[in-house]
């Protein structure tokens, strides 16, 4: 090989060590903010705080909006979960998004619902409400049956129906836990209203025992692959929404649960159709409304508030779930492209948002490059031993590294995770991940990146089994 490849192939490496090892430093300067803040947290006294608000008259009511498509499986766990939440005045609309299986019919089965005439507000512009129906058991019930339009079209017919100033969206898989909604509202009441959307933690359910919709024994599962998605949530929720929340940085709530004014929402139009990341999509539009607006609102991440849902088992559901999600976070990006680098913005224009452009979306693209260097590196020896070693490290070991850190805040502020045995299998599986997991989800994000240019929106369905028992 001529000197002039030799040279090309080692600017390469050396271009991606500089890249990994700044990418590492994120984490670890993410890790440390968010460290400060749960040391900060772990010194009140929540549960006293808790109960008062559990009683209290000036306590917000909330309306809790569930799209459904497809959710048989699950939904009726979901609602019954719902219908035991420790909090004063809520509501649950549940919108089936012209289901094609049994999940309107299950709804109507369980809850004895009865078609009525309701008058809905048109803030948002959706696909037309074929019936409403409402539950004479239970009367904060409230179920619509409309076309299919995805669920951002589905959540903003919930928003249109939904009577209170905030409102909680959760997918129609999860379950919450009892106090997870007074944990939410919380620091929005505190705030006095400048707090205009919390996101909580989510957790994979699977290996759990849920009988009746409530959480009975939390156990892990004894599959490798949902083990590393537990792990995976851990460093995406404690390290880095935390972080990020610290400083009103934060760019993604999870679809699967959060809490917003509805007042905010519906200023911005609401959900965006047609977009495969609608949950990212919408906290990026709140935050530019902020700071275009020059408001004095914040929005927050609490660790605290836990919602349970099913992961992915299966190499292919979870496939189409990280395209998904890849294809989502590139289609919001380019979207919002006019906020990189934009001094009106902040510092989540010279900040967050290229963390999230370079690291997030672009990290799969660097990382793959450094596994090609490091392969050819030692197959062919046009790399310098001691280049390809350092290029193990920072692009393999990092990875693992900063899994083990996430595992560590877990511990350090939910122990939901009791026993030692599940915590010596959450650090050896951490340990591991650069050396399958990671370089797999290297590749599904890659070909996220494909689909954004290729491919429309859609729900995406997954295998489910359900996460709780009657």
């Amino acid at each position: 090989m001529s000197d002039i490849w030799i040279r090309l192939f080692q600017f390469f490496a050396l271009m991606i060590i500089i890249y990994m090892s700044f990418t590492a430093l994120s984490y670890v300067v993410l890790f440390l903010l968010s460290l400060r803040k749960v040391l900060r947290e772990g010194r009140l006294d929540k549960k006293e705080t808790l109960e008062d608000l559990a009683i209290s008259e000036s306590t917000i009511p909330v309306s809790i909006i569930v799209p459904a498509y497809n959710e048989e499986i699950g939904v009726i766990s979901t609602v019954r979960s719902l219908l035991t939440l420790q909090y004063p005045q809520y509501e649950i609309i549940v919108v089936d998004d012209g289901s094609k299986d049994q999940t309107l019919s299950k709804l109507i089965d369980e809850y004895g619902l009865v078609v009525v005439d309701h008058a809905i507000r048109k803030h948002i512009h959706t696909k037309p409400i074929r019936k409403v129906y409402k539950s004479p058991i239970f009367p904060n019930l409230v179920v619509i049956s409309k076309e299919n339009g995805g669920k951002a079209d589905a959540l903003n017919s919930g928003i249109n129906l939904a009577n209170y100033p905030f409102f909680c969206a959760i997918d129609g898989d999860s379950i919450l836990e009892q106090d997870a909604l007074l944990k939410a509202m919380k620091p929005i009441l505190a705030a006095d209203g400048k707090i205009i959307a919390v996101g909580g933690s989510i957790r994979v359910a699977n290996g759990t025992t849920i009988a009746r919709s409530k959480i009975e024994v939390i156990e892990l599962s004894s599959k490798p692959l949902v083990i590393m998605q537990i792990v995976e949530y851990f460093r995406a929720f404690l390290i880095g929404r935390l972080g990020f929340s610290r400083f009103n940085q934060l760019l993604i709530i999870s679809g699967a649960f959060g809490v917003f004014r509805k007042d905010k929402v519906i200023h911005i139009g609401g959900y965006q159709e047609g977009t495969v990341g609608e949950d990212m999509e919408l906290i990026v539009r709140l935050q530019r409304m902020i700071r275009e607006e020059k408001l004095a609102d914040r929005i927050e991440y609490i660790p605290d508030p836990v919602c349970w849902t099913e992961a992915p088992e299966s190499f292919n559901d979870l496939r189409s779930q990280r395209v998904r999600w890849q294809t989502g976070l590139a289609e919001t990006l380019y979207t919002h492209r006019k906020m990189l680098f934009n001094p009106r913005f902040g510092t989540i224009g010279f900040v967050t948002f290229p963390y999230f452009l370079f690291v997030e979306l672009l990290g799969a693209v660097f990382e793959f490059i450094g596994y090609l260097l490091i392969i050819f590196g030692l197959l062919f020896d046009f790399l310098d031993p001691a280049v390809v070693f350092t290029l193990f490290l920072v692009t393999v070991m990092y990875g693992s590294f900063v899994s083990s850190l996430a595992v560590l805040m877990e511990e350090m502020t939910m122990h939901k995770y009791p026993k030692v045995s599940h915590l010596v299998k959450l650090f050896f599986w951490s340990l591991t991940e650069s050396f399958w997991y990671r370089p797999i989800m290297v590749i599904w994000r890659i070909e996220g990146l494909i689909v954004f240019f290729t491919k429309k929106a859609e729900w995406g369905q997954m295998q489910r089994k359900g996460i709780s028992t009657d």
